[in-house]
């Protein structure tokens, strides 16, 4: 079923499923930032090699890589807020055995690294969920403000109340920062039961015998014949990698080089989220003033100051800033990205589309993980950092070479938007 189903009754079913999918959010997102320090802080008691730490950041991305195109599919398939569930219910599993063996200092690091791939796997089918979602359950003229909100919780919730909060909780015990996510994992199920609507996307009648590589492959074919979405997967790959190395190596940069504690580690981190709030408080006025091409440019320029800056300096202060900027720019993009999908792609696409989008740029993360370990260990973390600070410069010219304004108007008068 789809917005323009429900003739009457659009605007408040919309604004109470944005509110719902704002909540559950804010809540796994909060779970899930505060994992993101506790499993590299979790890994540093038990080595200081780079390689061996940066590897759990892997195992939490490397997911997008493997499974990716084939959620996608399964979320074109199958109701989406049942795979929300589902998801839920891994994550749960996974943190409650990490509670256990961080409560008898059982620890070890295979099995950090196996719960970080089965974390990711279950935040493929989430986020992969959610985002086909919101199309379905949003009407068009609220799409907007609702990804404004859902990225904003997101960017908020993760890059800075759970880093925070994970810092704190971190300070207080492993065992405390487990628990308090598992209990949010069970909030998010809840408030899920209050969403309006079905959200299994009706499929053409002639679509039996359908392969499951055949799906994929139109997913594929959407992707590579739009330029816009063409462009919007390369910058995004170029620039999850450097996240996916900014996160990867930071814990070990800021508890060694930089002196900080898990406290401090977390302050930093923060910053990115304090950038994604600011981001999606403005990113509507800042679209009216200077344009989404503008707006969107920020994202390569924060993501550049948040790899490059640590080249330069360790101070925590100034990486801190630029980690601002980075995520000011991410929620900018993120925004904006997804309201021009969900013009272009069609409704029962949005799952594999989505998929085949983020397998080269969320899968983009566990590549810069891997590189920026190998980097670090061979030359040491400034080099490391020189080279995914090249790879952002070298992202302009197309950039603005092909989003150009011509093409933003063509989308939106073509889509009435």
């Amino acid at each position: 079923m789809t917005t323009t189903d429900v003739p009457t009754g659009v605007d408040r079913t919309s604004s109470r499923n944005t509110a719902v999918l704002v909540a559950f959010t804010a809540v796994t997102n909060l779970a899930d930032g505060v994992t993101k320090v506790v499993l590299p802080l979790m890994a540093t008691a038990l080595t200081s090699s780079p390689l061996q730490i940066s590897a759990v950041g892997l195992t939490l991305t490397l997911p997008w890589l493997l499974v990716a195109l084939h959620v996608g599919v399964l979320v074109d398939r199958v109701d989406r807020r049942g795979l929300l569930w589902v998801a839920n219910g891994m994550r749960l599993v996974v943190v409650a055995c990490l509670l256990v063996a961080a409560a008898s200092d059982t620890t070890t690091l295979p099995m950090l690294y196996a719960g970080g791939l089965i974390l990711g796997v279950a935040e493929v089918i989430a986020l992969t969920s959610a985002g086909a979602l919101v199309p379905d359950a949003v009407a068009p003229a609220g799409r907007e403000r609702a990804n404004t909100w859902v990225a904003g919780a997101e960017t908020v919730c993760n890059e800075f109340c759970g880093p925070f909060v994970g810092g704190l909780l971190v300070a207080a015990g492993a065992s405390v920062a487990l628990g308090s996510t598992a209990v949010a994992y069970v909030i998010g199920i809840g408030v899920l039961v209050f969403l309006v609507g079905k959200f299994r996307v009706a499929r053409a009648e002639d679509r039996g015998g359908r392969t499951v590589h055949s799906d994929i492959a139109e997913g594929l074919k959407v992707l590579w014949h739009s330029q816009v979405l063409r462009l919007m997967a390369l910058v995004l790959t170029v620039l999850c990698a450097c996240w996916g190395a900014w996160l990867a190596l930071m814990p070990l940069i800021a508890t060694t080089t930089m002196g900080l504690d898990a406290r401090g580690y977390g302050f930093v981190l923060s910053a990115l989220g304090v950038g994604g709030l600011v981001g999606a408080l403005t990113v509507g006025p800042l679209n009216r003033l200077l344009g989404r091409r503008t707006v969107m440019f920020v994202d390569i320029i924060g993501t550049l100051a948040m790899v490059a800056v640590p080249v330069l300096t360790t101070n925590a202060v100034a990486v801190a800033a630029a980690a601002f900027f980075g995520g000011l720019g991410g929620t900018l993009w993120t925004v904006n990205s997804r309201t021009i999908t969900q013009l272009l792609v069609e409704q029962e696409m949005m799952g594999r589309f989505s998929a085949a989008l983020r397998l080269f740029s969320w899968g983009a993360m566990p590549v810069g993980a891997a590189l920026v370990g190998v980097l670090a260990e061979w030359f040491g973390f400034r080099v490391a950092f020189a080279v995914f600070a090249v790879a952002t410069l070298a992202l302009i010219v197309p950039f603005l070479r092909t989003f150009t304004p011509a093409v933003l108007n063509r989308i939106y008068s073509e889509t009435g938007a």
